[in-house]
């Protein structure tokens, strides 16, 4: 049993890393200035993707799924997809700057979705409320529920969204940190670390 000082202290580290993230929350939306990009209807993202790799086409076939499995189901989607590119985009419902940012994912998966893969991670967030998120900004791709945050801290997410970019080997090449604050910052991102 833990002593009371011992608790305290746990206590006083946990409100510390709620504030820090709030704080880079806030300043990741301050950096997204303007109105808030339209969001894709979920028949939009649903459309055919054109001639995609048979690894690729399954991607798109889980269109707007919020898988279950955790890190294990999560590892063996990203082994699928070695020799495409992947992005992976980490978000939550509760996150004011992921639901700026993720018609610019929505976009690109739609239109890029036959070159590079996109998936999700649904960041310590409540099944329900991700649902209810995911229909009102559906994505292209399935997201993987993180409800402990266990991928979030391999990323070293130091709040959301957080986005992570592989090349067609495998290898993590950058994990951007905060919101895109544009579309042309996202592709430009996209171009530079998403490569075959």
């Amino acid at each position: 049993m833990r002593s009371r000082p011992t608790l305290i202290a746990l206590g006083a580290v946990a409100l510390i890393a709620l504030v820090v993230v709030g704080v880079l929350q806030t300043r990741s939306s301050d950096r997204a200035t303007g109105a808030a990009p339209k969001a894709l209807s979920l028949a939009e993202v649903s459309k055919p993707i054109g001639a995609a790799p048979p690894a690729l086409a399954a991607l798109h076939d889980r269109v707007n799924e919020l898988s279950r499995g955790g890190t294990k189901a999560f590892d063996a989607q990203l082994r699928a997809l070695r020799g495409h590119p992947v992005v992976v985009n980490l978000w939550a419902s509760w996150c004011d700057p992921c639901r700026y940012e993720l018609p610019f994912l929505q976009r690109a998966a739609v239109d890029r979705g036959a070159q590079v893969a996109f998936l999700g991670i649904n960041v310590t967030d409540e099944r329900n409320a991700a649902k209810r998120f995911a229909a009102q900004y559906p994505m292209p791709y399935p997201s993987f529920e993180d409800p402990r945050g266990n991928l979030a801290g391999r990323y070293g997410a130091r709040g959301l969204p957080a986005t992570a970019f592989y090349d067609a080997a495998g290898k993590l090449v950058i994990v951007h940190q905060g919101v895109f604050p544009t579309q042309q910052m996202f592709l430009g991102a996209l171009e530079r670390y998403a490569r075959q």
